[in-house]
């Protein structure tokens, strides 16, 4: 098949159209976000294929698929498509096997000279292709907009808390936006975007919801944990949380959350305290966050936790930089530990500055992490586990 550039174009609307229309009838937002990445990645590649490539026969079509399946995984990396793996290649298998259909069957049948025309299909259906693949975006962008809560805006100043959200809401502090004494969030759908927040028991506390999120917060002072979340199911991103001065606080504490779904923390900063993050009986990522200076564990994952710890960097911490501890199930992959430091003050040795430990019956894939400058750089204690 020879392709004018129109024509891989307009056979890729064509192709598009049906997984778009049925991304949106799963009412998952992944779903459609996994379609408009797999659209924008195949008219993308469409504009570099169209030189190089004159003639494409029928097997190029598997090299190309698997090159554009890589593409859009890393893009769903990247930027954090909460699409479930196996969702996610089937749904890009489906559609894959649906654009062999029409290239191979259905437009040959359709249009006679479909293939003398490089792949054109003409004015009209172009256009309705092209329509059938924006529709269902501009649709579900109506709905989520129409379905967001209401906005609270958080005037610049000092606010004395504990401030209780029970109710949907997003609130968005000024620049110069405090509270003091902390917030405690009790309700689904709720999201805590650039506001700081000084004191408390608990700086910031999610109890059993879902659908929260913590967006570019900051916590300061708090008296045990910067970051409370208990049964909920909770993303955390870009947030501060200083811990210096509270020997035995927690930066973030994530627990008991495997009945209500995954957590992320991802691209936080957490400085001193005793534990920098630390997963309890949950699910969840824990991805590109920077802990220094905690006095127990940099970041671990524990009590029956499994996920993902990757791309963290962890530096300047006593006792153990990365732990997946207590029958746990952890990738953990890219990180960098540095720096960690002997605890020989209680005599255990499982606190000899491990840069990575893995302990009591848990299982761990661990790759492509950077340790130095650790006494010890990888711990394997209780019956753990370790592939690597």
């Amino acid at each position: 098949m020879s392709y004018t550039l129109r024509g891989r174009l307009e056979s890729r609307l064509a192709a598009l159209a049906l997984p778009v229309l049925a991304a949106a009838a799963l009412h998952q937002w992944w779903a459609l976000e996994l379609a408009g990445l797999m659209a924008a990645v195949g008219l993308a590649l469409d504009l570099v294929y169209h030189r190089p490539i004159d003639y494409q026969p029928g097997w190029a079509a598997i090299p190309l698929g698997l090159l554009e399946l890589g593409v859009v995984m890393a893009l769903v990396d990247a930027l954090g498509v909460r699409a479930p793996l196996r969702s996610a290649l089937v749904f890009y298998a489906g559609a894959w096997l649906w654009a062999q259909l029409l290239a191979h069957a259905l437009l040959p049948l359709l249009r006679e000279s479909w293939a003398e025309d490089g792949g054109e299909l003409g004015a009209r259906p172009t256009l309705l292709a092209a329509g059938l693949l924006v529709l269902p975006f501009v649709g579900g962008g109506a709905v989520y907009w129409h379905n967001l809560p209401p906005l609270v805006r958080l005037s610049a100043g000092v606010h004395q808390g504990p401030l209780v959200l029970d109710r949907r809401v997003r609130l968005v502090g000024a620049p110069g936006a405090v509270v003091r004494g902390g917030i405690v969030i009790r309700h689904r759908d709720v999201t805590v975007s650039h506001v700081r927040v000084v004191g408390g028991d608990y700086g910031i506390s999610v109890l059993g919801v879902r659908n929260v999120t913590l967006d570019h917060v900051t916590v300061e002072r708090a008296r045990l944990d910067g970051i409370h979340i208990r049964h909920a199911s909770v993303r955390v991103h870009a947030c501060t949380v200083d811990m210096r001065g509270v020997p035995q606080g927690q930066g973030i504490d994530v627990s008991y959350g495997l009945i209500q779904g995954e957590n992320v923390v991802d691209r936080c900063t957490v400085i001193g305290g005793r534990d920098g993050i630390v997963m309890h009986a949950s699910m969840g990522m824990l991805t590109h966050n920077n802990v220094s200076a905690t006095t127990m564990t940099g970041i671990s994952m524990v009590e029956m936790s499994m996920g993902s710890v990757a791309h963290n960097t962890v530096s300047g911490v006593r006792g153990i930089g990365i732990l997946c501890g207590d029958h746990s199930m952890c990738d953990i992959d890219r990180n960098t530990v540095a720096g960690t430091r002997r605890d020989d003050a209680g005599g255990n040795k499982m606190r000899a500055g491990f840069g990575l430990e893995v302990e009591f019956e848990s299982e761990a894939h661990v790759a492509r992490n950077n340790l130095r400058a650790n006494p010890r750089p990888l711990g394997v204690f209780l019956g753990a586990t370790v592939d690597p």
